[in-house]
């Protein structure tokens, strides 16, 4: 996501002033979702290749380390899914204000971030129930999985403290000020404009190598992939509509 630096002007709420007209149409809003579906293919199949190695026989609560990937797969697309669903219709039509007002982006929120969170969690259940399966030993993989903890921290200290937790969920879907703001350039913003998909989700990887699991590092950059295939099939897109004026 472009990262811009904040304002405190009152939002608009009127949704046809959120909303924009190329995105009003049914062809829009499917635009790129050949390509997320095709991708999602291909990153099932790389998933299953390099995790099944190491499946079927261990288990975590009498529930098997399959279980775990699976499930934990399951809400990844659930939650890119609905992040398109949500992102589309809100760009088109601003259904989610129409239909909740200021309390728009506050529901998407309480929506959004736990299941952001159950990616992460089920992340650490495969990797607690498929334990010790990577053949490197713990005195490469453990200050890899501090480091890659470390920039993630770092990046999240940094959306928060520089770019704003509305608009790290999508905030200029919602509101017009988010569109009208200059790019940041502070913190981990200084190595990537994109150090959300960039850098945040090497906590999924320091998860795989504290757990030294080989089907949670499989795991790993199966999410890590997919969350760069919303980017380039969904929101990038939308950038373009949102920032016409800004290189994409």
């Amino acid at each position: 996501m472009v990262a811009r630096n904040r304002v405190t002007e009152r939002d608009e709420m009127n949704p046809e002033e959120i909303t924009l007209p190329p995105a009003r149409s049914k062809a829009y809003f499917f635009h790129g979702q050949l390509g997320h579906l095709l991708s999602l293919t291909l990153l099932l199949i790389l998933l299953w290749t390099f995790a099944s190695p190491h499946l079927g026989d261990n288990t975590l609560f009498g529930k098997s380390d399959a279980f775990w990937l699976w499930v934990a797969v399951a809400l990844a697309i659930m939650h890119q899914i609905l992040g398109w669903l949500v992102f589309r219709a809100q760009l088109g039509w601003a259904v989610l204000t129409r239909w909740l007002g200021e309390a728009d982006l506050a529901v998407w929120g309480l929506i959004f971030l736990p299941m952001l969170l159950g990616r992460l969690v089920l992340l650490l259940m495969l990797g607690i129930a498929d334990y010790g399966s990577i053949v490197l030993p713990s005195s490469i993989t453990l200050p890899l999985a501090v480091l890659l903890t470390i920039t993630s921290l770092y990046t999240g200290y940094s959306v928060l403290r520089f770019f704003g937790l509305e608009r790290a969920l999508g905030g200029d879907h919602f509101r017009k000020k988010y569109r009208e703001m200059p790019l940041v350039r502070e913190a981990a913003f200084r190595f990537s404009e994109n150090a959300m998909y960039a850098y945040a989700f090497l906590a999924l990887w320091s998860i795989a190598l504290f757990t030294r699991s080989q089907a949670a590092l499989a795991l790993a950059l199966f999410q890590h992939a997919y969350v760069w295939v919303h980017y380039l099939f969904t929101e990038k897109p939308d950038m373009g509509l949102l920032y016409p004026d800004v290189k994409q």
